[in-house]
């Protein structure tokens, strides 16, 4: 099938339309899933992925009539494989960081917050980098949680085809389940380089995509919420 380009919202609708009759396991008889979703895998089956993907990237490589002849091209089939299983997809495959909750005992009740946590992500649309920051704040309850760690979840989940919308919902998520705030929100602001390299020109090197999470207090109170803001304010 022949697609133009003014033909690609019409794409989307239709591929919409056949959304739960695609296949849900690959050739290998292994179960597919979500592109922002997670399953353990092991290093031999990690390994078993990049040969797998290498094999497919030399075939990308001919079909766009680049010759391994050049040097400059003669690894990237393996390297593109490497790049995107141990790094650019890791958080697919692996498992949550192992995170130390501790009592909040001075029955802290004001916001905590951790902002400038790197976003390195990849649009599950296009396949392009989405390059930000992500601010925390929360309200403990009972437990309190170390802010380093906080890069750990964002990065966990940042490792993946992503939609920075769904992003922030699965951080919040994570951290509420764990600890339980009274309060918390999450604000990613966020480059999106399928818009940059890509699709409509203009401004868009210096256009950023922000979305926020709010939960418990910060949903419930403007001021709260107002503070919040304020104080994550570059």
């Amino acid at each position: 099938m022949h697609i133009h380009v003014e033909d690609e919202y019409n794409l989307d609708e239709d591929v919409i339309s056949k959304i739960g009759s695609f296949p849900t396991k690959n050739q290998w008889g292994e179960l597919l899933f979500d592109a922002n979703g997670n399953k353990k895998l092991s290093e031999h089956e990690l390994q078993i992925m990049i040969e797998r993907l290498e094999q497919k990237f030399i075939e990308v490589t001919e079909i766009l009539r680049m010759s391994r002849n050049d040097p400059n091209t003669a690894q990237t089939p393996y390297r593109v494989a490497k790049m995107l299983v141990n790094e650019l997809f890791s958080g697919r495959f692996s498992e949550g960081p192992k995170l130390t909750v501790f009592p909040n005992r001075k029955k802290v009740d004001e916001l905590i917050i951790s902002k400038g946590i790197e976003v390195m992500s990849v649009c599950s649309h296009h396949w392009q980098t989405i390059s930000g920051h992500c601010a925390i704040g929360y309200i403990p309850e009972e437990s309190v949680i170390g802010l380093s760690k906080m890069s750990r979840v964002v990065q966990w989940f940042s490792r993946r085809g992503q939609i920075q919308e769904e992003l922030g919902e699965q951080i919040a998520d994570y951290i509420e389940e764990l600890i339980h705030p009274k309060a918390l929100g999450v604000v990613i602001k966020a480059r999106h380089y399928c818009m940059i390299a890509r699709g409509v020109r203009g401004s868009e090197t210096d256009s950023l995509m922000i979305t926020s999470v709010m939960r418990g207090l910060l949903l419930d109170e403007m001021n709260l919420r107002n503070e919040f803001l304020k104080l994550i304010e570059d």
